[in-house]
């Protein structure tokens, strides 16, 4: 719970540093989206993106750069974050079959992107007990294979300590990648 507001007041710093630069913004909240989960790869392959999703794939193809914030739950993105990248990034938007030597074609070339991952333990803890594994996978494994990139990370732990004096830090610091928009 800490995790995720305190996910909201970075986010919210970002939005405001690259709204006071200049930047043009889409937001896109999945908390307030109705997002179906995919129950097979035929689905996937062959399904249609359901029509409240389209909104956000018109999103993804705008942007030249792309942030997404989210809490470490279980050791990984939350359900609903994954459920969202599976609807919108499908074969035919994100990528498609049929590259040199069987590769997939990588369809979002040109946008750079942010993670930002939330968490209770310290990142430290995360990037060297964890090696990061879920970050990794979403930066090579879904990402990556669209064609998006560089990707960067912020990686903000021990959130769940009340007044941690860091937290202000944190919060500069995200405002200030927003007003660079990286």
């Amino acid at each position: 719970h800490a995790a995720e507001i305190f996910g909201r007041l970075l986010s919210n710093a970002y939005l405001k540093g690259a709204h006071e630069s200049g930047h043009e913004l889409r937001l896109i909240e999945l908390a307030l989206l109705d997002i179906p989960l995919l129950r097979s790869q035929q689905e996937w392959l062959e399904g249609d993106v359901p029509g409240n999703l389209r909104g956000a794939q018109s999103d993804i193809e705008w942007a030249e750069h792309i942030v997404i914030f989210y809490p470490l739950w279980m050791g990984t993105m939350p359900a609903l974050l994954k459920a969202f990248l599976e609807q919108v990034l499908r074969p035919g938007f994100a990528f498609s079959y049929g590259g040199t030597g069987g590769f997939p074609r990588k369809q979002l070339k040109g946008r750079s992107a942010r993670i930002v991952i939330t968490m209770g333990m310290p990142a430290l803890f995360y990037r060297g007990y964890f090696l990061a594994h879920s970050l990794k996978s979403l930066k090579r494994n879904i990402l990556g294979l669209c064609g998006i990139g560089p990707i960067r990370t912020t990686l903000v732990g021990a959130v769940k300590s009340g007044g941690n004096p860091r937290h202000q830090q944190w919060i500069a610091k995200l405002w200030m990648l927003g007003l660079r928009g990286r």
